[in-house]
This record gives structure tokens, C-alpha cells and sequence, in this order.
């Protein structure tokens, strides 16, 4: 009986220890050993054009190519200023360029100073007697027209790197002042089999919506085969500039005719004979003349020497508008970055660098400013 008295004695001691420790803390589960982070690659460098180089930049959209310049991003672009001289009568200015890029186009703005719109491109002009003259710089013996022209730009790219000494030498690497033409510059054409320019020449008269698209070869100079040496123009299928002459029988196939170059062929209801302005004729708007249209006219009237139209085919793929303010020249102009021609520098490699030069002509026919070294063009990075 004691015995009992005391096991029991110690089950409720047991009872009342356990109750007044309360029930024991749950035990917290084991912390999941972390993967260490990841290294992160350090941030790519910003884009930096090389030194000296004309930089296209990215654009979503096409500029309108009418010689304003007023889209937001021509202001935005980089420019650069290229200083060019030795013109006629020792004429030099600067022209300042900018270029942006699409997916699949790239575009120029130009501006420089001309102190004057020259458009007067040898016209027309009904003399006393009744006949017609053709006015021409009394001083040019043959290509070499400074009075009665039309202002011009050009540019030269070499197509596939192909003309050694270009990134140094520039255009003069394809002048050769030397051969017995007469020409004031001499020639242009490069120095071997192979070596092909691109030359884009805007016309200020001539041309029409586009920049006339030529290139250049190593053909030298030859007064009866190839007056113009290695200056050629790229194909066309139809359209471009011509001499406003009339025309009349063949002396020897009454069948044909050939130019009569002794008085104009065309007119138009937008020309002011008194003048001669615009200095041109469009074709969409030529009128024929015929010989009692001509006797009709006044005395000392003017008709534009050159009618013309927009080139279809390879020669007319450089587009351009242009306008001359207040003794300034703003042309834009543009093209596909890859025409598929083989007379085209093709600006497929969006990394690598194209060089240039730039020369201006103001109302000269060949007595051209230049840059005396070459520029270089680059493409900012989408």
C-alpha cells in the first residue's frame, strides 16, 4: 500500500513539471543552401565614330527630298564642313553634309553659299536678221563654259576599294592635268584596268528630281573616241536632258532626221522669253515649233537650250530635290543603300568606311573647287 502511494505520489508530481514547462517550441526546418549569383557581364562600350568621319545616322523615316531640310531629325544629324577651292576665278566655299539611314536607304543634306542662282545655260536669243543664236561664253575654245552655265556638285566613291590611294589622295588620284585636250583640269580617268568611281553629279538645270548617276573608268583620253576619258554615264532605259534643236530631213536618208542646230525646236507656256528663266523646258511640257511660230516671236527673245525629264533605269536611282535662297544652295538627295549595279558603290557592310570627295562648280563646266584631301562615311549603329 505505501509502495502505491508513492508511485502515484511521483506520477503527479511528473504531471504538474510537465504542465508548467508548457509545450515545446516547434523546431524551425533547415535553411536551403543559395546558389551563388551569377556573374554579370560588364556593360558593351557606347558606339564612337573614328576620328574625322561623317556619320550617317539611324532614322525610322524618309526625309522629303525638296531642298528644305526642315525634318526634326536633319537637325539632330552630324555635320561635317568640308572646305573646297580652286574654282573658277578662284572660287571656294564650304559645304557642310549630313546623312542619315533607313533599313534599307541612306540620305544627304548639302548646303553651301553661291552668291548666285546661275541658270542661264546657253539659251536661245532671236536676233535682227530673224535668226537664231545660241549664246555661248565668248572665251571657251571647246568644253570650257564659265559664263552661261549652270551650277554644279559632284562626288566620287570608289567602288570595291578599287583606287589605290584614294583614302590618301582623294579624286586627284584619277586627274591627269597632262594630256594634250585643252582642258583647263586635264582629265579624269584611273590609273589601271579595274579601278572603277562612282560619280553622282547634280545638275542644277539638267537634271530633274534626281542626281545624275555616272561613274568612272580607266579609258584615257582620246579627242576622236573618248572626249570625255573615263567619265561615263551610268545605262537608262529612257528620260534625261537634251539640246533644244529643231529638226529637219537627212540629206542622206529622206526617211530620217537629224538635229538642225541652228534654231530651237521647242518651247513652253511656262518660260518667259524675256529672260529665258527657268533656264530649262520639261519635256511633259514641251511645244513644237514651227517656222512661222519662230518668225512670230520678238526680236531678242530667249528659249531655254535644254529639255528634259526624270531618267528611268540606272542612271536616275539617286533621288534629290534642291532650292538656292538667299545666296544659298540646299540640296537633298538620296538612294537604295545596295543598287545592284555594278557602276554603283553598294553600302552593304553598314561597319566599314567609304571614303569620298566633294567638288562644287559654280557656273563653270569644268573649272571645278575640290577638297584637297578625301572625307570618309560611317554608319551609327541602329
Amino acid at each position: 500500500m505505501k509502495k502505491l502511494f508513492i508511485l502515484v505520489s511521483l506520477l503527479v508530481l511528473a504531471s504538474m513539471v510537465l504542465s508548467a514547462c508548457g509545450t515545446p517550441a516547434p523546431t524551425e526546418p533547415p535553411v536551403a543552401a543559395t546558389e551563388p549569383p551569377a556573374p554579370t557581364e560588364p556593360p558593351m562600350p557606347a558606339w564612337e565614330a573614328p576620328a574625322g568621319a561623317f556619320v550617317a545616322s539611324p532614322v525610322d523615316a524618309a526625309p522629303t527630298l525638296d531642298g528644305v531640310g526642315d525634318e526634326a531629325f536633319w537637325a539632330d544629324a552630324e555635320e561635317i564642313v568640308i572646305d573646297v577651292d580652286g574654282g573658277f576665278g578662284g572660287y571656294e566655299t564650304k559645304v557642310h553634309l549630313k546623312a542619315v539611314y533607313t533599313a534599307d536607304s541612306v540620305y544627304f543634306l548639302a548646303t553651301y553659299e553661291d552668291p548666285t542662282e546661275s541658270w542661264f545655260r546657253s539659251p536661245w536669243q532671236k536676233q535682227e536678221d530673224g535668226t537664231w543664236l545660241k549664246i555661248k561664253d565668248p572665251n571657251d575654245k571647246g568644253g570650257d563654259n564659265n559664263t552661261v552655265y549652270e551650277d554644279k556638285m559632284a562626288f566620287i566613291w570608289p567602288i570595291n576599294n578599287s583606287i589605290p590611294k584614294f583614302e590618301t589622295k582623294g579624286c586627284y588620284t584619277a586627274c591627269h592635268a597632262g594630256d594634250d585636250s585643252g582642258k583647263p583640269y586635264g582629265n579624269k580617268y584611273t590609273a589601271a584596268e579595274g579601278e572603277l568611281g562612282d560619280i553622282w553629279h547634280w545638275k542644277s538645270i539638267r537634271n530633274l528630281n534626281q542626281i545624275d548617276d555616272q561613274y568612272l573608268d580607266w579609258t584615257p583620253y582620246n579627242a576622236e573616241t573618248a572626249k570625255e576619258a573615263g567619265r561615263k554615264s551610268d545605262k537608262k532605259d529612257s528620260g534625261g536632258y537634251a539640246d533644244n534643236f529643231a529638226s529637219m530631213p537627212d540629206p542622206t536618208d529622206a526617211t530620217k532626221t537629224v538635229a538642225d542646230k541652228t534654231k530651237p525646236g521647242f518651247t513652253s507656256p511656262n518660260i518667259d522669253m524675256t529672260t529665258g528663266a527657268p533656264g530649262f523646258i520639261l519635256d511633259s511640257e514641251k511645244v513644237a515649233l514651227d517656222q512661222a511660230a519662230l518668225d512670230a516671236l520678238p526680236v531678242g527673245s530667249y528659249i531655254p537650250g535644254i529639255v528634259k525629264s526624270e531618267m528611268v533605269g540606272d542612271r536616275g536611282n539617286i533621288s534629290a530635290g534642291w532650292k538656292w535662297a538667299d545666296g544659298v544652295w540646299t540640296i537633298e538627295f538620296g538612294r537604295a543603300l545596295e543598287t545592284g549595279s555594278e557602276t554603283d558603290v553598294q553600302f552593304s557592310d553598314l561597319t566599314a568606311m567609304y571614303y569620298f570627295g566633294v567638288a562644287v562648280f559654280e557656273n563653270a563646266q569644268v573649272r571645278h573647287a575640290t577638297q584637297t584631301a578625301p572625307s570618309f562615311m560611317v554608319f551609327m549603329p541602329r
